[in-house]
């Protein structure tokens, strides 16, 4: 058994002081800028053709020996700098929530590592690398569920839960090279990290993923990478889609921008839309040194992608920079803003106007402020050459959070020894305006000593634009806690009247890593837990082996509303269905009403 493992991309931010609290506002267009290395440029976005789920099938399991990858190392502490003496002094050890049994509403198991491994018919079978952890792609509208978990994807009814099409490689779908060719060794495209949205402005799906090319021979990335987009041409997702390319390397070649130490690559491409355009978040990190040149951000016309404009709308790509000078710390991870559908004049995503959320930890420990960003103007997409896109930021005063510990796990039977799970870190999650409101939260560290675990934070913000300018206050916030045990990997899904429910994993030494919800508003505490899905099985995923005994765990969830207010949540636990030799994770995907 080998390991193709891509963490060698090492992480660094820069450190932060106090003063950074109080600069002002700043406003990137697209001319050339000079404040804290933002630069904007025009690049292209090339048509590659169509994806389809003709003839897509479960594979035969091979019986070649298998080859695993670990998905993106995202666990920045190792390169963390020391926290300057203004942050806040200790977690926070809030009161734990009580917790429900399994609930018995509408739900059913997604994709496990079995399906994501067989995914794949005709040259792609027995092509799929056993991956872990699961990042989890996941999207609702017009009666249909769309399932992407790392590299294979599914349709399902939304009514009934039925699979619609059969799990397909995402290779496959993207028309790009086998993962590995288990007979002659050759690699194929690296493609990671998922994400779906539903338009009902539309009535069409958008899906990313990561690619970056490789030697066929090694499976080393040779510099070109690319973060690529398909969009359904009818509400249906079973049917055709476009499909495209984004260039991110981002070495002067092919129209990008030349960044430092670049070829690069795009990290966990993060999505969003509003009634002009689609947005895409990155954080790019050089592929052949040390290194982290921050978040990138990416806006295009939605008509561009629905093949409206033919060719004239080009991709405004801002490089988001640094903090103004002295810091020198790099902004990442931007989560752009989704709204829900049917979200009434006023309250839903903002015209001409793209909302983002940032958390501030640049140094692995605590922090007590986010910063909310507004794209302005984003009709300007729409031209050939626009050329008043706006940028600004603010920063908000928040609840205390920081770098979360690892999450526990019930034994298994027998001698089993449990691994602990990977909680990550605690950037920004998913991001949904409604009602006025922008929903978000992140994994957090609380309590200390005897009581320390994996939390969660979240936020609830009121933002507000003035010309370009923007503002914002904390309408809510608040924690989610669980008295001996761990909640990680939060998402949000809010409906059109502001009715929240947050899906994530619960863990711990008497439970087994399941999938759990807990209710948000803008006005009352989070919860109680309930639990929607009770795993069968502690993780005994392969990437333990590796890791001192930490096995990853699905990197992030996903929870949207759909059209008649419930909030769908795809997460991650351990399913009772058939698994590999390697790993035994699956995801649950349920309908809660608030």
């Amino acid at each position: 058994m080998s390991i193709r493992n891509s963490a060698s991309v090492r992480r660094t931010r820069g450190a932060l002081s106090s003063a950074w609290k109080f600069l002002p506002l700043f406003t990137v267009s697209l001319l050339p800028s000079f404040l804290s290395g933002q630069s904007t440029s025009l690049q292209d976005l090339l048509s590659t053709g169509t994806g389809s789920f003709l003839g897509a099938g479960v594979g035969t399991y091979g019986a070649s020996s298998e080859i695993a990858r670990q998905e993106h190392d995202r666990d920045f502490h190792n390169s963390r700098l020391p926290r300057p003496s203004s942050a806040p002094g200790s977690a926070a050890d809030p009161v734990s929530l009580s917790v429900l049994p399994a609930s018995p509403g509408f739900g059913f198991i997604g994709i496990s590592h079995r399906d994501q491994r067989l995914a794949g018919t005709g040259k792609y079978a027995n092509t799929q690398f056993s991956l872990e952890p699961p990042d989890q792609g996941f999207c609702v509208g017009n009666g249909y569920a769309v399932e992407a978990v790392n590299t294979a994807l599914r349709v399902y009814s939304a009514s009934s839960g039925a699979p619609l099409t059969g799990v397909l490689a995402l290779n496959q779908f993207f028309g790009l090279t086998p993962e590995i060719n288990r007979t002659t060794r050759a690699y194929g495209d690296f493609t990671s990290d998922p994400k779906c949205l539903y338009d009902s402005g539309t009535g069409r799906f958008f899906l990313t993923i990561l690619q970056v090319d490789v030697d066929p021979s090694t499976g080393n990335f040779t510099g070109p990478s690319s973060v690529r987009i398909a969009v359904s041409q009818t509400s249906d997702p079973t049917g055709n889609w476009n499909l495209f390319k984004l260039d991110t390397t981002d070495d002067g070649t092919n129209g990008t921008m030349k960044n430092a130490n670049c070829p690069c690559l795009g990290d966990q491409p993060l999505i969003g839309l509003n009634d002009d355009g689609f947005f895409i978040s990155t954080n790019e990190f050089p592929q052949f040194t040390a290194g982290f040149n921050g978040a990138q951000v990416y806006g295009v016309t939605k008509e561009r992608l629905l093949g409206n404009s033919g060719n004239l709308s080009k991709v405004v790509h801002i490089n988001v920079g640094s903090i103004p000078a002295p810091d020198g710390g790099v902004w990442y991870s931007l989560q752009p803003a989704n709204a829900p559908p049917n979200a009434p004049a006023g309250k839903g995503q903002l015209k001409n106007t793209e909302f983002f959320v940032s958390a501030l930890d640049f140094t692995g420990t605590l922090d007590n402020r986010v910063a909310v960003w507004g794209l302005t103007n984003s009709s300007a997409l729409a031209s050939g050459t626009p050329n008043a896109i706006n940028f600004d930021y603010t920063l908000v005063s928040s609840e205390t959070y920081g770098q979360p510990p690892n999450a526990r796990q019930k034994p298994g039977p027998g001698n089993f020894q449990p691994q602990l799970l990977n909680t990550n870190d605690d950037r920004m999650n998913q991001v949904v305006y409604a009602n006025g409101n922008l929903y978000s939260a992140v994994n957090t560290v609380l309590g200390s000593g005897p009581t320390l675990r994996a939390g969660i934070a979240f936020f609830v913000i009121a933002p507000s634009i003035q010309g370009h300018l923007v503002s914002a206050s904390m309408t809510n916030q608040g924690y989610v806690s669980v008295a001996g045990g761990d909640v990680f990997y939060p998402s949000i899904g809010v409906n059109n009247i502001g009715k929240g429910v947050m899906g994530f994993t619960l863990s711990g030494p008497q439970r087994y890593p399941s999938s759990a919800f807990a209710t948000v508003s803008a006005s009352a505490a989070a919860g109680p837990v309930t639990v929607s899905h009770e795993g069968v099985a502690p993780e005994d995923g392969f990437t333990a082996l590796f890791a001192n005994g930490v096995s990853r765990w699905g990197d992030y969830s996903a929870s949207y509303a759909d059209e008649h207010g419930d909030i769908w949540i795809a997460t991650e636990s351990i399913p009772s269905t058939s698994r590999t030799f390697l790993a035994n994770w699956g995801t649950y995907i349920n309908r809660v009403t608030p």
